[in-house]
């Protein structure tokens, strides 16, 4: 990949895109992970303005601190980039508490997990209406395209994707290229939507270059009959994943109602 063109590429679709839709500028989540590292500092690089915004909600502290210095940096090397911290753990805590309770407390394990993704996408189209900016997805291809291992209307309700043509590993690519932080580089990927420590591997139970394999095979037409071993099992992994989360990587159905039956007769 010519990564150094594919920077400038993206940089300047990003400030094209902004000017043409008279936005002043970017609004984006800082996680203090990979994905959002390199999307903020490619948003930083168009020149107009970047707010980074962090949005902790029982957040593990390592990521606290990889998001608050990788903001630092930001602000270090470009003028145009400010920060805004929302603690939202209260909030969350007040709509936990506001729901009705359930039988069994891991039956709402998930819904709770992807509400939190939700209450940042909230945040984030609070402050891009306030400053007239565009909401920054941080989206890579596998996970938008391949597995769909994204919240819908969460970290999926953006207004642009500026590395969802991008795999993983590309990513990672971009970020060395752009200095993003050693310590960034270094972390395992993880949603942060659980408040411990498990990664995206530890969730999907393959790594990103073995589901950017999968990926592709997928796209030649193979099977997992085609595979064994670990292979085989990565392979029914992305399937099962690519499956069941169709429904965010389509339009949404619409029920057409047959002409027939909207006909209107007028006299």
């Amino acid at each position: 990949m010519q990564t150094e063109k594919v920077i400038d590429h993206i940089v300047n679709w990003l400030r094209d895109y902004a000017i043409n839709a008279n936005c002043k500028g970017f609004v984006i989540g800082v996680s203090g992970g990979i994905d959002s590292a390199v999307t903020s500092t490619l948003c930083a690089k168009t020149g107009l303005s970047l707010l980074c915004v962090e949005m902790p909600i029982h957040q593990g502290a390592n990521q606290v601190t990889r998001a608050d210095e990788h903001i630092k940096w930001l602000m270090r090397n470009f003028d145009n980039v400010n920060r805004v911290p929302v603690n939202l753990t209260s909030v969350f805590d007040s709509l936990v508490a506001a729901l009705p309770k359930v039988a069994n407390e891991e039956d709402r394990f998930m819904s709770l997990a992807n509400t939190r993704a939700r209450l940042r996408m909230t945040t984030l189209y609070y402050f891009a209406a306030l400053k007239g900016y565009l909401v920054a997805g941080t989206g890579n291809k596998v996970e938008d395209f391949g597995i769909g291992f994204y919240t819908k209307y969460g970290d999926g309700g953006v207004d642009l994707s500026p590395i969802a043509d991008l795999l993983k590993t590309e990513v990672y690519e971009l970020g060395k290229v752009l200095g993003v932080n050693q310590d960034i580089m270094e972390a395992a990927p993880t949603d942060g939507l659980w408040g411990d420590h498990r990664t995206d591997e530890d969730q999907i139970g393959a790594s990103y270059p073995e589901l950017e394999w999968a990926m592709t095979m997928d796209d030649q037409g193979k099977t997992a009959n085609d595979f064994s071993d670990r292979e085989k099992t990565v392979f029914e992994i992305y399937k099962r994943y690519n499956s069941v989360n169709k429904h965010k990587m389509i339009p949404i159905p619409i029920c057409e109602i047959p002409d027939s039956l909207k006909a209107t007769t007028y006299p």
